[in-house]
This record gives structure tokens, sequence and C-alpha cells, in this order.
């Protein structure tokens, strides 16, 4: 990917290693307006139409947090049923219009490729909020960045990265496309601990040894796991057929701290693309994490706000001219960490 400027963020697929550290150059720039210690404008004018046709917390808020930190103005859609596509309206149609009330679109939809057919027909650049069980860009752009910054602080870097993945690996767009962006890079080990039926998909896997790097794939979460990255999924019960299926692996594989000290290295990150199942037949990440320092899900979310907004610079040309825009912070909490 040579040039972002104009151009829809639609899969990983688009991304090779230069693209993702120039994003991540640029999200690093972000560091003082997402902290509230300068602000910019750059943005002033602009609008970003933000389409949730599918429910969402922390994408959709994120996206909206990240625009106007840039000085843009958000305008929301939320839910099919408060949609003309309730009334049979075609995505293309649909892009058609709302593409002229924007300058640029964020989009999340059940169905898988919905967001590129939609795209077919904007006159803007479309970013992808998730589509279906197929691709999720921006949680994997995080989850790497993520990645990065808590290698960074151990002195280390992505490459020679261990990562275990553990949890439903059959329908989670973020192990997907985090799975891909990691295979860019050198000499990964990964570690795929899932119930068989909820295996990574064997088109993943070919990516990463297609690429070179260590694959192992396992449905036991025994012995020493001398993984750099723990990286949780919750059950994706909207991807079954039924929720009694779903219920069958609810729990199956949990972890707290008794856990975490059993079978990972002291200075294991833990990381889950949130939501976390908090409910007691499946508790996932267990609350004991709270306190725990390598539990970096938090962190996740900060990051999100920084690469949302690089990619909003860099999609809209106007990433090398963010600080002409700086202005004065007329109110700050020195509460916020």
């Amino acid at each position: 990917m040579n040039s972002f400027t104009g151009q829809h963020i639609l899969s990983v697929n688009q991304f090779d290693r230069d693209a993702i550290l120039r994003i991540f150059s640029v999200a690093d720039a972000m560091q003082p307006y997402a902290l509230r210690q300068k602000r910019t404008t750059v943005l002033d004018g602009a609008i970003l139409g933000n389409l949730f046709f599918e429910a969402s917390t922390r994408t959709r808020v994120s996206f909206g947090t990240a625009f106007n930190l840039l000085g843009g103005e958000v305008r929301e859609t939320t839910g099919m049923s408060s949609s003309a596509l309730a009334k049979g309206e075609s995505l293309y149609d649909t892009a058609r219009v709302l593409s002229g009330y924007s300058d640029i679109i964020t989009m999340r939809h059940p169905q898988a490729g919905s967001v590129a057919e939609f795209a077919e027909g904007s006159r803007v650049p479309v970013i992808n909020g998730g589509d279906g069980a197929n691709e999720h860009p921006t949680q994997a752009l995080l989850d790497l960045y993520t990645i990065d910054k808590e290698q960074r602080s151990l002195g280390n870097q992505i490459d020679g990265l261990h990562i275990a993945m553990i949890g439903d690996l059959k329908h989670g767009r973020t192990v997907h496309s985090l799975s891909k962006l990691l295979s860019l890079f050198d000499n990964i080990q990964f570690t795929l601990i899932s119930p068989p039926e909820l295996a990574m998909p064997d088109s993943v896997v070919s990516v990463m040894e297609n690429h070179g790097h260590r694959v192992t794939i396992t449905d036991q979460l025994s012995g020493s796991v001398s993984a750099d990255i723990c990286y949780q999924t919750r059950i994706q019960e909207e991807r079954f057929a039924s929720q009694e299926e779903a219920n069958r692996y609810r729990g199956r594989f949990r972890l707290n701290n008794e856990i975490y000290t059993k079978h990972f290295k002291s200075n294991t990150v833990i990381m889950h693309p949130l939501p976390r199942d908090s409910r007691a037949e499946a508790n996932e990440l267990d609350n004991d994490l709270n306190l725990n320092p390598n539990l970096a899900i938090f962190r996740q979310t900060d990051n999100g706000v920084l690469v949302r907004m690089a990619l909003f610079a860099l999609t809209l040309g106007v990433d090398n001219i963010i600080s002409h825009y700086d202005r004065d912070v007329v109110w700050h909490s020195n509460k916020r960490l």
C-alpha cells in the first residue's frame, strides 16, 4: 500500500510491513492529543458518517472519539431497523446517499463482504469496522500496535514473538486478521488453543505457514506456554446457529491468576479484543486479573483511539500537517491515566 490518501480500508490484506509501521508512527504522534495535552483542529469542518448496523460499543465510540480529537464532527446511524436498509434499500444506494453527507465513512455490518459492497457505491473513503465473521482490520491493527508497544517496553520487538491464541478461533474475526498481520513479520511462533470444532480456519493457518512461521495446534492448555502474548477470545455466540450450541463451549478455557501463573511466564502480556464475557458460566478473564500489571486489555482500548486517529489522518491526507493546527487545551483532567 504505497498511499493511504483517498483509499478504502477494507482488509488487512491491503497492508505490507512498511504500511503498518507508517500507521504505528502516526499513531505514536497522536498520543498528546488523545491525552488532551494538546488539541488539533486539522479536520475542522469534516464529517464522519459512523454507520453501525451491528451491535458495538468500543469500536463505534472509539471511531467517533478519534474523529472528534482531530477536530471533526460525527453523524451516527445504529441498528439495522432504524435505517432504510430495513425497507429494502441496497447497500449501493445507501452508500451513494450517505457518502454525499460525509467526508469519510466507518461501517459495521453483520454480513461478510458487506462493507466492500458498500464501498463500491461510496464517493468517499470507507473504513471497515467489522463485516460479520470476515474481518475487523482496525481491531487487528490496534492489537498489533499494542503488541508492539508492550514488547518495546520490555526491550523486545514483534519479530521473534511467541503468541498463544485461545478460545473461539473459528469465528473470531479479530484473530484471523491479527494472524495475517503478524505473518508479515519474521520468525513468529503461534500456539493455537481451542476445541477442535472451533479451530483456526485452515486458510488462516496456511497464511502463517506459507510465511515460514511455526504453528502449534492443540485443544489443551497444559504445561508451560512460554508465550510473550496470551490473546484470549470469547465464544462468538452471535455466529452460532443456536444458543445451545454456543453454550457447549462456554467457559472451556478460563484464565485467572492461578491458571496464568501455572502456564505462562511472569511477564506474558494478556490481551482480549473485548467484550470479555464475565458471566459465571463463561468468565473467560477472571476479575482477579484486573490488578495484574500484565493485563493489557484496557491499554488496547486506549490504543484503538490512537490507531483510528492515524487511519483518519492518513486516509484524509492530513498526517503531515496535524501540528500546524495545534491549539491550547481549554479543558484537561489531570486524573486521566
